[in-house]
């Protein structure tokens, strides 16, 4: 639930046009540069940063690969049922919403404590391999991804900035509200070892 509500409200920032997550610009860009839809472009850049976990030795979960196919199908499949939306007055409420759903959606996923998606394992894994903070490997990604994004032809706006400052507490808010008790020994299918403030990217 949580994966398929963050694909439905990446698909709503996107098509209100106000700007992007910094990982949605690149994927936005991407696909403007190669024609595929931006649900196959998630997808696809996705399990490419998967890869990058080997050298890194993380450990994916059910959660991960879960992360790789759910998100690009549940985005493209809301762009394909959503209306356009052109009224400012309409479309600056829809970006709101869509921030919001997505920051219980990022609760929602971290809470089932099933791996991390593929972006945030990557920061984690250069944040043991390099010793830096999990606060400049995150900066540093998102500003590359954001800036390659624009440059490609992703949109950046109002949206992106609100994101950014809004995502982080959404995220610890929504944790808080669906956070479950888990049986001792955990499962066989859990990553362990991952923090709960890592945040979904994206």
């Amino acid at each position: 639930m949580g994966l398929t509500l963050y694909g439905a409200s990446s698909a709503l920032l996107l098509s209100v046009d106000l700007g992007l997550e910094p990982w949605g610009v690149f994927h936005q860009g991407l696909s403007e540069l190669t024609g595929l839809t931006i649900g196959v472009v998630t997808t696809v850049i996705g399990a490419v940063v998967l890869l990058l976990w080997i050298p890194l030795r993380q450990r994916p979960g059910l959660g991960t690969v879960s992360n790789v196919l759910v998100i690009g199908v549940a985005m493209d499949g809301t762009l394909a049922v959503l209306p356009e939306v052109h009224a400012t007055a309409v479309r600056v409420p829809l970006m709101v919403a869509a921030i919001v759903l997505n920051g219980l959606a990022t609760g929602l996923y971290i809470a089932a404590a099933f791996g991390p998606g593929p972006r945030d394992g990557l920061m984690t894994g250069l944040h043991r391999r390099t010793g830096r903070s999990i606060r400049l490997i995150r900066t540093a990604l998102e500003l590359a991804v954001v800036t390659t994004g624009f440059l490609l032809g992703g949109t950046v706006g109002v949206g992106t900035l609100l994101y950014a400052l809004a995502i982080g507490p959404l995220a610890q808010v929504f944790l808080r509200v669906f956070a479950v008790e888990r049986a001792s020994g955990g499962s066989t299918v859990v990553a362990t070892g991952q923090p709960k403030r890592d945040i979904l990217r994206q």
